[in-house]
């Protein structure tokens, strides 16, 4: 017979229920304060904004649109509502993430450290 190192199996489902119950417990906290806007919700409206008018400005060949853009398109495509949903988590964010794709500015999350 050969025995097994750790606790037994009663110990162990009691701690197993207990990790259970207090992830349950911090998801439903998390749920309960940011709803259906996740805590990472002003980062997703600026990489929308950004993503979007980086390729409206990959695809204007002559510059009249991102000169637009720069000139209050951006935050006329958000007020029209053509930002989505990523625009809604943040509309602020979505039109500097918009404006900084179109001047050509690096994204502000990009790298490891913001």
């Amino acid at each position: 017979m050969h025995r097994h190192e750790g606790p037994s199996r009663g110990k162990f489902a009691a701690g197993l229920t207990a990790a259970v119950a207090l992830a349950a417990t911090a998801a439903g906290l998390l749920i309960g304060t940011y709803n259906d806007r996740p805590p990472w919700a002003t980062d997703i409206a600026y990489e929308g904004g950004f993503v979007q008018a980086s390729r409206i400005r990959g695809y204007d060949v002559d510059g009249t649109r991102t000169k637009s853009l720069l000139t209050g398109e951006c935050a006329l495509m958000e007020r029209q509502g053509l930002g989505g949903a990523r625009a809604a988590h943040d509309p602020a964010a979505w039109v500097a993430g918009c404006l900084d794709g179109a001047a050509g500015r690096p994204s502000r999350n990009q790298g490891l450290v913001r």
